[in-house]
């Protein structure tokens, strides 16, 4: 419903902010360093949103995102079995979207044991249910479209596409996001980084 909303930083406070917009103060729940990253009251802000809507137990809730990658990663995040809102929240303040999509390509059980919520069951879950929706959404877009052969013959740059892909981009956008990108001597992490700075402005 809400993609995001813009408008005057009114609260900053443990847990959420209050936002003004067009005359109504929305109340949106966020990470610490989300918050922080913000700005000062006062200011003009853009925070991406999620709405949930719990019918059974009769809540509206807003929560918000510092980037439409985040926004990606925490809509992911709680299609996840045993992962909520709130646990979403606390993973996302603890690991960038670059870091976690890596992590779950190359089946770092390790690093996501490390986020704040996570077992080792919850861990392999992240890893099974997100790879299984990546390759879900290969046959959607179409497995053969054809990326330049500069991305698809090189293994590292193939790890940051498929990361990419776990984070819901489709392999067209991704081939054009990269397409300037150092692939050569930038790190997987990196190329992931600078695509996803990429694919926020295309």
């Amino acid at each position: 419903m809400f993609t995001y909303i813009k408008g005057t930083l009114e609260v900053k406070t443990t847990g959420y902010v209050v936002v003004e917009a067009n005359g109504i103060g929305y109340k949106i729940f966020m990470s610490e360093p989300s918050i922080e990253k913000l700005g000062e009251i006062g200011e003009n802000v853009k925070v991406y949103t999620y709405l949930r809507i719990r019918s059974q137990e009769d809540e509206i809730s807003l929560f918000g995102f510092n980037s439409d990658e985040e926004l990606r990663m925490f809509e992911l995040l709680i299609t996840v079995s045993g992962v909520g809102a709130k646990s979403a929240l606390a993973i996302l303040a603890n690991i960038s979207p670059s870091s976690f999509a890596l992590a779950v390509i190359t089946d770092d059980i390790l690093k996501l044991k490390a986020l704040p919520g996570i077992g080792a069951k919850t861990a392999q879950r992240l890893i099974l249910e997100l790879k299984d929706k990546l390759k879900n959404a290969e046959i959607k877009n179409n497995e053969n479209v054809e990326l330049k052969e500069n991305i698809a013959d090189d293994e590292k740059v193939s790890e940051a596409v498929s990361a990419l892909q776990v984070l819901g981009y489709s392999r067209k956008e991704i081939a054009t996001a990269l397409e300037k990108v150092d692939k050569q001597n930038l790190s997987v992490e990196d190329i992931i980084r600078k695509g996803l700075s990429n694919l926020a402005r295309q």
